[in-house]
């Protein structure tokens, strides 16, 4: 696994995926560097807590972030092996197909979690800049990068799944782009709805959920790619 594991970095190495990664994590930070120099005072008013007010203005740009890079990280590690026919190549050697498919689900993953862990590094950075004279909530920092990636398994490995076994990017890219935007207005579902995951609402149930249904979906997703490539 660790062998396909790297291939499949080399194959995308040129691509800007850390790029992408940093930029999401980054963005996300960024925009709360503009409000926070804009009107400071004003939003240091509205609440005692000045980390937890803080977080919480970054906590809801979070999930959107995570998603639109997972769809985009998902079809661009696809439209590799479309551009350059590697998938005839790949199927060709004596490679367990569902062991590539996971592969590309695992590359995918180590990057959203790189870009979590580049999100905790920007928001602790900059809150200790701002230097609220509170004491630092590590934890909830943690929490806040990591856990949403858990609660969006669900909606990555939905798009792997269509992202390889259709036959036009397009369908692709459409489905990414509904994944998106049912992400943007979530919180107008139930908490059930896994679009609605990612805000962990409900931190447990969100994340529990996800696994699960990540890992569901990634199964199905496995054995479709299997099952059509076997014909």
């Amino acid at each position: 696994m660790m062998l396909l594991m790297k291939a499949e970095l080399a194959k995308i190495k040129r691509k800007g995926f850390l790029f992408l990664a940093f930029l999401g994590a980054f963005g996300v930070v960024a925009m709360q560097m503009v409000n926070y120099g804009v009107r400071k005072e004003w939003l240091m008013q509205q609440n005692p807590d000045y980390w937890q007010y803080y977080l919480l203005n970054i906590q809801s740009f979070i999930p959107i972030a995570i998603v639109l890079g997972g769809i985009i990280l998902t079809i661009q590690i696809t439209n590799v092996e479309e551009e350059t026919n590697a998938w005839k190549q790949q199927l060709a050697l004596p490679i367990s197909k569902k062991s590539l498919y996971l592969a590309k689900f695992l590359v995918i993953f180590v990057y959203l979690i790189l870009a979590a862990s580049l999100l905790f590094l920007f928001t602790l950075m900059y809150g200790i800049f701002l230097d609220f004279k509170q004491p630092i909530p590590f934890l909830t920092i943690v929490k806040e990068s990591f856990l949403p990636v858990l609660a969006t398994l669900p909606i990555i490995a939905l798009q792997l799944w269509i992202s390889v076994v259709s036959k036009s990017q397009t369908i692709a890219i459409t489905i990414g782009i509904v994944n998106f935007l049912l992400t943007y207005s979530a919180f107008s579902f139930p908490e059930w709805v896994p679009w609605r995951w990612p805000y962990l609402g409900q931190p447990l149930f969100n994340i529990g959920l996800g696994v699960v249904a990540g890992a569901l979906l990634l199964i199905v997703g496995m054995y479709d790619f299997y099952r059509k490539d076997a014909k």
